[in-house]
């Protein structure tokens, strides 16, 4: 049954070790050393609730803390930082609770470490590096575990099995050891429970399991994996040697916290990689198998290449099949998806993959957050005729027959073209700033003809003019505070590109009259949202596509929203930072003709207007 279990609940990665994994591995220590450190201070108060320790406890601290610490200071040149930072947390746990300093016994098992040759390979769990440890009152057997996806509560708990938690919050140990540990503490009868408690661990993804190579003192983290979001992480059975794998094509790599990191769409797991293991992932582009794997020349035995295929199995990061029998590249509903298009979609729409989702103002003791309006551009102004919404209200055609009639128009009337007047009514009609308010949160809100989440209404519009009665050609920004335009930019290469872009996405035969460039201000709507802040960004242009239609086809003017454009350009256009602000949306609009002269945009069926 303990073997069972063992081999169930490896699941844990570690935070520090991280850091041995290569030059960034510092990085990483020192990222993840504050939560870690909330929960080691928490961890001595956890065991000095339980009762006095007997004589083989007392010594079983000392000898998990030393290989801690020695495991930790082999680790490298990176290891260095979480060296430091293991050594410091156990002397904290050893003068703030004598209970939890001895709760490591001197003669525990030898790591869980199998392979051939000099080096050996060893799984350890510690608990996930954004968890914090709550410990018992001093005569309460209840720990609570609290992380950005949760909390646990973990009732009830031996003397041991509170020891042992205690120490999976400020390092990372084989399941060996805590066994030992628990077993000096409560005897046998307390070790089937101990398993239970740890299987719950990881199956409320509270757990990270890593993969090292032992040789001698040197420790070399390999694998991690890492609980980012909720859910279960257990890792499964080891595969097959022979059996053929690769890398699924959605999984993506990118660097976090000074480690390379592996992650699949849809999955709450990542796997973190050491500079060895990160070496199978070109060999992985192609079907092999272990066995073909543990060939390569990095040296990874075949139980090493194994357990790091065991954890990225279990993160979602494979695909099991044959070359022509690919189900991700044959099958219709996989092979429609890019990496990044799935990735985008499962990271925004299923909250349980992410650690942080919605208004978390994850920024807001960071940054402040950005004012309402925009700062004015210095060039020339406009200001712009203020329409009569009053009689417009009385003659507007009804809701209804608007949004019958309302088409993509991509025919401009070259004869009689838009008037500067027409284009001020719809931007008082569709973009101006009503109101502005400060919220609880200390941002500045704003009130506008159309909704945005958190009224943060961070979408500008900038006309790029290019036949205008009554306004010279350029691009121009629309101060909705003031009503009225500034001049950006004259026309040049930079604006040329632009509209020539316009007019290829709508194809158009001549150059639109004018082309309304929608930009976010991203610190408006990133400040407070994580996860969701680009997608409720698009939403907020759809809305607003929607809202220039409507009142475009209540003043009888041609408007054709576009499904893509270039930031790069208007950056260049324009002067701005194309990562504090850039477009995210397009239209073109113009004066309508009597006729159109284009059956594009027509819906079938129906006759041209």
């Amino acid at each position: 049954m303990t073997a069972e279990m063992t081999a169930e609940t490896t699941p844990a990665r570690t935070a520090a070790q991280t850091a041995a994994a290569g030059s960034g591995g510092q990085t990483a220590a020192a990222g993840t050393g504050a939560q870690t450190a909330t929960n080691r201070t928490a961890a001595p108060t956890a065991a000095a609730g339980t009762d006095a320790p007997t004589a083989a406890a007392q010594t079983s601290a000392q000898t998990i803390a030393a290989q801690t610490d020695a495991q930790t200071a082999a680790a490298g040149s990176g290891g260095q930082t979480a060296a430091a930072g293991t050594g410091a947390q156990t002397a904290v746990v050893r003068s703030g609770a004598q209970t939890t300093a001895a709760s490591m016994t001197a003669g525990l098992a030898a790591p869980a470490a199998t392979g051939t040759g000099t080096a050996r390979v060893v799984r350890r769990v510690r608990l996930r590096r954004d968890a914090v440890c709550e410990p018992a009152p001093a005569a309460g057997r209840t720990v609570r575990l609290t992380a950005p996806v949760g909390s646990l509560n973990l009732p009830d708990l031996s003397a041991g099995a509170r020891e042992a938690v205690a120490a999976l919050a400020f390092g990372e140990h084989t399941e060996e050891d805590l066994g030992a540990l628990v077993a000096a503490r409560d005897g046998e009868t307390g070790l089937l429970r101990w398993q239970l408690t740890l299987r719950r661990l990881g199956m409320a993804g509270m757990l990270e399991s890593s993969v090292h190579a032992v040789a001698g003192a040197a420790d070399e983290p390999l694998a991690r994996l890492r609980p980012i979001g909720r859910g279960a992480a257990l890792p499964g059975p080891v595969p097959d040697p022979t059996r053929q794998v690769k890398l699924s094509r959605f999984a993506t790599a990118g660097a976090e916290d000074g480690a390379l990191v592996v992650r699949a769409p849809g999955s709450a797991l990542a796997v973190e990689l050491g500079t060895r293991a990160a070496g199978l992932l070109p060999a992985l582009a192609g079907w092999t198998s272990p066995a073909a794997l543990a060939q390569l020349p990095s040296g990874l035995t075949l139980d090493a290449v194994r357990q790091i295929l065991r954890l990225f199995d279990v993160a979602g990061l494979l695909a099991y099949g044959s070359a022509g029998q690919e189900p991700e590249a044959t099958e219709r509903r996989f092979a429609q998806w890019s990496a990044l298009d799935l990735m985008f979609h499962s990271r925004t729409r299923r909250p349980s993959t992410v650690a942080g989702y919605g208004g978390t103002y994850r920024f807001g003791d960071r940054f402040a957050p950005e004012p309402a309006s925009p700062p004015p551009f210095p060039g020339e102004k406009v200001a712009l005729a203020v329409p009569d919404l009053a009689a417009l209200a009385r003659t507007d055609k009804p809701l209804t027959e608007v949004l019958e009639q309302r088409r993509s128009v991509r025919d401009h009337d070259e004869q009689s073209p838009l008037t500067v007047d027409r284009l001020g009514e719809l931007l008082y009609r569709t973009m101006r700033r009503r109101q502005t308010f400060t919220g609880g949160d200390r941002q500045e809100h704003a009130d506008r003809p159309y909704p945005s989440g958190g009224a943060v209404h961070e979408l500008e519009v900038y006309p790029l003019v290019t036949q205008c009665a009554g306004l010279k050609p350029g691009l121009w920004h629309y101060a909705t505070d003031r009503h009225e335009l500034e001049l950006v930019a004259e026309p040049g290469p930079a604006t040329a590109a632009l509209v020539s872009g316009a007019r290829e996405s709508a194809l158009m035969t001549t150059d639109p009259q004018v082309v309304l460039l929608v930009t976010a201000r991203f610190g408006r709507v990133m400040w407070k949202y994580e996860t969701v802040a680009y997608p409720l960004i698009l939403k907020h242009v759809g809305v607003l596509y929607q809202t220039f239609y409507l009142v475009g086809t209540a003043m009888d003017l041609a408007v054709c929203g576009l499904g893509g454009g270039d930031a790069a350009d208007f950056a260049a256009a324009s002067g701005l930072d194309f990562f504090t602000e850039g477009t995210v949306g397009e239209l073109v609009v113009g004066s309508r003709p009597m006729t159109l002269r284009q059956d594009v945009g027509v819906p079938r069926r129906e006759p041209k207007r």
